[in-house]
């Protein structure tokens, strides 16, 4: 009886130092910034499109902001960086380029190369079809790239989109739901990518 009782009280000891150990540990996460620039509000919407698709992944934290707003914590605390921009003159806006200017001149990012494989993602908003918008995301993952960050797609072929002016007057369901496409693969590729280191 002794020894069965002495087995139980073991057994006991072991599972509650097993789940404080459980429970003291701190929960893996991974942690997307989306950064973006809006002026008519359109970026903005979409931005929060890509907010919901990175929320809808277990596990996720994420943190919007304007790109102005950002610092040096908040990109070299993140997995993955979702990148948003107007398109002006075919291309993305000067508060985008001066962001990713100052990764190397205020952040310090280059020459040690702090952004190396963390994952890299774009969308744009543009008046016209065919006014630049791919142009845009793609200057965006090439600064992401001369970073050696990891740069993925979803919601269209190079990142999300949407048309503002003409016959679509705003960001509407399809563009939403491509931005957020695109923030739950961010996702799931941060996740790949951490779990594999």
């Amino acid at each position: 009886m002794k020894l069965s009782i002495a087995i139980v009280f073991v057994a006991m000891v072991v599972w509650i130092a097993a789940n404080s150990v459980q429970a003291s540990e701190p929960q893996t996460q991974v942690k997307v910034l989306v950064a973006y620039h809006s002026v008519t509000g359109n970026t903005e919407k979409m931005a929060q499109g890509v907010v919901d698709g990175v929320k809808s992944t277990p596990e996720t934290v994420v943190l919007l902001k304007r790109v102005q707003d950002v610092s040096a914590e908040d990109l070299f605390s993140c997995d993955a960086v979702v990148v948003g921009s107007p398109v002006y003159w075919s291309n993305m806006t000067g508060e985008v380029k001066t962001f990713f200017d100052n990764w190397q001149l205020k952040f310090g990012v280059f020459p040690q190369f702090k952004m190396r494989d963390k994952v890299g993602a774009a969308f744009a908003t543009g008046g016209q079809v065919a006014g630049g918008k791919e142009i845009t995301i793609l200057s965006i993952l090439a600064a992401m790239l001369g970073n050696q960050m990891i740069v993925v797609s979803g919601g269209g072929a190079f990142g999300a989109s949407a048309t503002t002016e003409g016959d679509s007057p705003g960001v509407d369901g399809k563009e939403l739901e491509a931005a957020r496409d695109l923030g739950k693969r961010v996702a799931e590729v941060a996740w790949i990518v951490k779990k594999g280191k």
